[in-house]
């Protein structure tokens, strides 16, 4: 993931943390400007696999993009059967895994402030894959899925 122009996650007029600190506020951030300093570090004379450690730290700030996805997902999915359902049973767990998928979130952005820019497009992504999920789930229940 290439930086042009300006740091990823910053504005214009906006000053960007020292090298210690971003690690502390932004851990994704820091991820990506890792790997883009290994890589630009290539030509130095230290034995050291440059590529690799680039993306094994690359992969550090992958995995929180996944959750961040699976977790927003898992949202959408429990809010897709708290509309489309009936039923009253299964209600109150789907809303404590909405709870509890929320906090997670509220978790990662705490680490990576810089993902919160990517909800709404991982929100769009997510949408339909969510929707399938609970209309499989209402459909073993013998629900209609219309709704969905």
């Amino acid at each position: 993931m290439r930086c042009q122009g300006r740091r990823r996650g910053y504005r214009r007029g906006e000053v960007m943390p020292k090298i210690g600190q971003l690690y502390d506020q932004d851990f994704i951030l820091w991820t990506e400007e890792q790997a883009a300093a290994l890589r630009r570090s290539k030509g130095s004379n230290l034995p050291l696999d440059w590529e690799n450690l680039a993306e094994e730290i690359e992969s550090l700030g992958i995995s929180q993009r996944t959750q961040l996805h699976s977790q927003l997902r898992r949202i959408l999915h429990h809010l897709f059967k708290l509309e489309a359902s009936p039923a009253a049973d299964p209600r109150a767990g789907w809303r404590a895994t909405i709870r509890d998928a929320r906090a997670e979130i509220q978790d990662l952005l705490e680490a990576s402030p810089s993902l919160r820019r990517e909800i709404d497009a991982v929100v769009k992504k997510q949408a339909s894959r969510a929707a399938k999920l609970a209309a499989a789930d209402l459909e073993e229940h013998g629900e209609l899925v219309d709704a969905v």
